[in-house]
């Protein structure tokens, strides 16, 4: 079956929906994104309309005539109770309508502390905080969906994120812009503890074969990431690109954060329960994407050079 040209929408711009929209259209892929506005930078080649995705008219309405939808959506956490399960309904909603399949980009919360074992497809969900909870829920909402028919569904979970677009993140703004201006790297928790982190473009190139997959459907997959190794190695190859080895400012535990004004008070109290994943090994095995799909995920040194270079480039003036 010929797949070029088919239309595929994206809800949400953040780094997961641009990132998208670029491998999507090296795939020869229509790329619709969907925002609130209708306003915001977007990948050449694709369109970016308005629309409010918690609204289930405007979500069946902005998905027709696609071949895959992509829900990568974002709310702050304090909002998660609200508005998360209404997003869950109207895209299985959107998707039942159209035909359309529907990939879910996914976090890693409802795995709750695993207590250094590795995580996998396998692993119940056993979390005890509020949000690993919900996230379970509506995983298993998700997959419901799917197993009685109404919707064709496919979820792919992703570990920290880090690469070109992504700032809000532990390996993000508070590494980046630091380590490349000379000022100490801001680090939570134990940085001696393996730590996967899951490379942009991976989880792109990841998103987007679940979409193209039939084989994909009905399943949870956890997308690929490079070797496990700890923050501080991380930090290291951070410094040999760069040739200083940053200096680091380590933040142990959330009442630190809090304490030193790292954390507005709202994220802080809402992401206290999540902070054990700084404090205990976070791992993470994708060889069942990797196997079944042939995809593997880009080298540590690769990778961290691109996003050195993505960040050095924010930093240049704009020649307008």
């Amino acid at each position: 079956m010929n797949t070029q040209n088919e239309l595929h929408v994206i809800f949400g711009i953040g780094p997961v929906g641009l990132s998208l929209a670029e491998e999507l259209l090296t795939r020869g892929k229509r790329v619709r994104l969907v925002n609130r506005s209708g306003k915001g930078q977007i990948p050449a080649g694709a369109e970016l309309m308005a629309g409010d995705a918690s609204q289930l008219a405007n979500a069946q309405e902005l998905s027709q005539g696609a071949a895959v939808i992509y829900n990568a959506t974002h709310a702050p956490y304090e909002q998660w109770p609200e508005v998360l399960p209404r997003l869950q309904e109207n895209m299985i909603e959107s998707a039942a309508a159209t035909g359309a399949k529907l990939v879910v980009i996914d976090t890693l919360y409802l795995y709750g502390e695993t207590h250094g074992k590795p995580m996998t497809e396998a692993m119940a969900h056993t979390a005890t905080s509020r949000k690993g909870r919900m996230r379970a829920q509506l995983a298993w909402g998700y997959l419901q969906a799917h197993r009685v028919g109404k919707a064709r569904v496919t979820i792919g979970r992703a570990a920290d994120f880090y690469g070109p677009r992504v700032l809000n993140s532990s390996l993000g703004q508070y590494v980046f812009p630091a380590a490349l201006s000379g000022q100490p790297v801001l680090t939570l928790g134990n940085i001696d503890l393996p730590h996967s982190y899951s490379y942009m473009p991976d989880i792109s190139k990841g998103l987007a074969t679940l979409g193209e997959q039939d084989d994909a459907l009905g399943r949870e997959w956890l997308l690929p990431v490079a070797p496990t190794i700890t923050t501080r190695q991380v930090l290291q190859i951070i410094g040999q690109e760069l040739g200083q080895i940053p200096q680091i400012f380590n933040v142990p535990t959330i009442e630190q954060a809090r304490a030193a004004g790292i954390f507005d008070e709202t994220f802080a109290h809402e992401y206290t329960e999540l902070f054990y994943q700084y404090t205990e090994p976070q791992i993470v095995e994708s060889s069942a994407i990797e196997q079944a799909f042939g995809l593997h995920a880009t080298p540590w040194e690769e990778a961290l050079r691109a996003t050195i270079r993505w960040y050095q480039e924010q930093s240049r003036p704009s020649n307008s």
